[in-house]
């Protein structure tokens, strides 16, 4: 299920199952749990993990990578040639592929959205940043289609074969593409067709008896949006659950006990996402990299895995990978220092002029506003020590959360001053999307932070056309230095998968990918207790 595509934002959400226990349960059904609904099915516009999750069933790319060795393979096109100078990239599309509506899939579809995406109306600047030195798409014939850049770039055969796809006939009628009713009723070519969306209950899917490839064990997939985790854990260790992301807590402490395990298998692995603290440096407070680095050396990341992720992560210092050679190594952990801290304030300008106990400024005290989801349980726990560590060196951080499309508006629209979120990426990553100046400027970009920075700039640009992975990697190693000593985010961790699946499902198998339930094989019968 691992196509390359834009990063996508998560804040660690749980995803669960839940039935009415009154129902009799079809054995074949899967039932997955949403914390909050997706805000779009349009696979060119959506950008978060809820939407992602479910297109995964909806919709196929050209290519996508082998769950476990990570290489390409066929998908809608069964054959693909690139040219010597690495600038032409041409798919050949199988010949028996029809959308869910029973229309052909053809190289007029590829055309249509990689059209939409280039189009600057279309509200997808974090996927358009990685198109636009694609020059030319050709249609060759019906089914053969070739892509032609402009100049290098490493990542082309994913991104051409990644890129999201949607039919033509559907959309190419008039209306408002951002708005077009498909996007609650998504039309794809994969293993499972869209059902309903009911709202702010559930999004079911289900198997397209007339795929093109092998047809997955499972009948029909219930997406049930629950906002209340606590909720849903309770709803899971009743057994109503087949398939729950677990918070460390729940791993480690409540999840042992004979009962629980006659119903549930747990698994662990890791996969390339993180969590962060972002400073907006737009913002008065966070303008200066001296004030980055000193929250830095004030949040105590040891302790904080160990309180409250039990150990079960990595701490970062960068955006990229640890297991991958994309991460620089050689940085190492910036300390809990509040001392440092102190020091680094001081020579900010900062400190309590006037002795009510709350650095200033110029006449301006250090409160700044910590805003994040709702939902998001982690967080919550780190804005609560965060506020309770910061004071002790006179900041004074206010704590707002809010409902996520609000809160993302807010994040997207630069309106915040401190956040905490996540990023789920492909395990090769292109840091342009994040981290370029060009992404500060433009409007729901995705460098919020608005970081910026020539020789980051030119180091980024640099490797996007350097096919050499060593010389490659020592440009994205220097591109780590200056984010390190910059600080626009205090890297958190890169947090293990902790999931449990239901006994009721067999063939479940932890992939260098991830799980996949297009494996999995339910029993023949059974009912909820």
């Amino acid at each position: 299920m691992e196509k390359h595509r834009a990063l996508i934002i998560i804040f660690f959400l749980s995803f669960l199952l839940a039935c009415d226990p009154q129902v009799k349960l079809d054995p074949a059904t899967l039932r997955i749990g949403l914390t909050a609904e997706p805000d779009t099915l349009n696979p060119i516009l959506a950008s978060d993990a809820y939407a992602e999750r479910i297109l995964g069933y909806v919709n196929d790319s050209l290519i996508d990578r082998n769950k476990d060795t990570l290489d390409f393979e066929p998908k809608l096109a069964e054959r693909w040639e690139i040219s010597k100078d690495g600038l032409e990239y041409t798919f050949h599309l199988r010949k028996n592929v029809k959308w869910h509506d029973g229309q052909p899939f053809t190289a007029d579809d590829v055309i249509y959205s990689f059209n939409k995406i280039k189009d600057p109306t279309t509200e997808a600047p974090f996927l358009r940043v990685y198109y636009e030195d694609i020059k030319n798409v050709e249609k060759q014939d019906d089914y053969t289609v070739k892509f032609t850049y402009a100049k290098p770039y490493f990542l082309a055969l994913s991104m051409c074969g990644g890129m999201p796809l949607v039919p033509k006939h559907v959309f190419d009628d008039g209306t408002d593409f951002n708005r077009h009713p498909a996007r609650r009723q998504p039309i794809g070519t994969g293993p499972y067709k869209f059902g309903v969306w009911d709202t702010n209950k559930k999004i079911t899917l289900i198997r397209n008896e007339d795929y093109w490839g092998p047809k997955p064990a499972i009948r029909e997939i219930d997406n049930i949006i629950i906002s209340d985790e606590k909720i849903a854990f309770q709803v899971l260790k009743k057994g109503d659950l087949d398939f729950f992301s677990l918070r460390p807590i729940q791993w480690v402490k409540q999840t042992g006990d004979e009962k629980f395990n006659a119903l549930f298998n747990k698994y662990t692995y890791l996969l390339p996402s993180y969590n962060y603290i972002g400073y907006n440096m737009q913002k008065p407070f966070f303008k200066d990299a001296r004030v980055r680095l000193a929250m830095t050396s004030l949040i105590n990341r040891p302790k904080l895995l160990e309180k409250i992720n039990y150990d079960l992560g990595i701490i970062i210092e960068s955006p990229f990978f640890p297991d991958s050679d994309q991460y620089n190594k050689k940085l190492t952990l910036h300390p809990y220092d509040p001392a440092k801290a102190k020091q680094l304030l001081t020579e900010a300008g900062w400190a309590d002029h006037d002795g009510d106990g709350i650095l200033d400024k110029d006449g301006q005290k250090f409160e700044f506003t910590f805003l994040y989801p709702s939902s998001a349980t982690f967080t919550e726990r780190l804005a609560s020590i965060l506020k309770e560590d910061l004071s002790q060196l006179g900041i004074n951080m206010k704590i707002v959360k809010m409902e996520w499309a609000a809160f993302i508006n807010k994040i997207e629209s630069k309106d915040f001053e401190a956040t905490s979120l996540g990023w789920s990426s492909s395990f090769e990553s292109d840091p342009y999307q994040l981290w370029h100046s060009s992404q500060a400027k433009m409007d729901r970009g995705s460098n919020f932070v608005s970081f910026e920075n020539e020789e980051a700039d030119r180091l980024i640009e640099k490797a996007r056309v350097e096919f050499d992975k060593q010389k490659r990697n020592a440009l994205y190693y220097r591109f780590q230095e200056i984010i390190y000593n910059e600080q626009p985010y205090t890297f958190l961790f890169n947090n293990y998968s902790l999931v449990v699946v239901s006994k009721r499902f067999t063939n479940v198998k932890v992939h260098k990918a991830g799980l996949d339930p297009l494996d999995w094989i339910p029993a023949t019968a059974t009912q909820s207790q």
